[in-house]
């Protein structure tokens, strides 16, 4: 995250490529409060959040424990009109079998 700081104090521009590599440590790190409000920054400036963004910062909430941050990022990429696919639901799903959530994991599957 510190060298996604610097790219902008550098003036280097950040992008969809930049901004995925940090919410996919956020998620090794599980620190999907960091993972959401990277979300929130691409938002903000309208840099491009796709399919690759959204499994990283899914992935994080499940690593996280917060199975229903998850569940409503998957919302949000329908919402979006941003592709899910099988790491999308497999991730959600996770998070919910950790969550104890499994009526919400079933749910995901219908």
């Amino acid at each position: 995250l510190l060298l996604l700081q610097n790219m902008s104090d550098e003036c280097v521009e950040r992008n969809t490529i930049t901004y995925n590599a940090a919410v996919s440590a956020c998620a090794k790190s599980r620190e999907w409060w960091q993972a959401f409000q990277l979300l929130l920054e691409m938002a903000r400036l309208s840099v491009e959040r796709g399919t690759i963004t959204y499994n990283a910062a899914i992935s994080a909430c499940e690593k996280g424990g917060e199975w229903w941050q998850a569940l409503q990022l998957v919302q949000k990429m329908s919402d979006d009109r941003v592709e899910r696919d099988t790491i999308t639901y497999s991730a959600a799903v996770s998070a919910c079998e950790k969550g104890r959530a499994w009526w919400h994991a079933l749910q995901l599957l219908h």
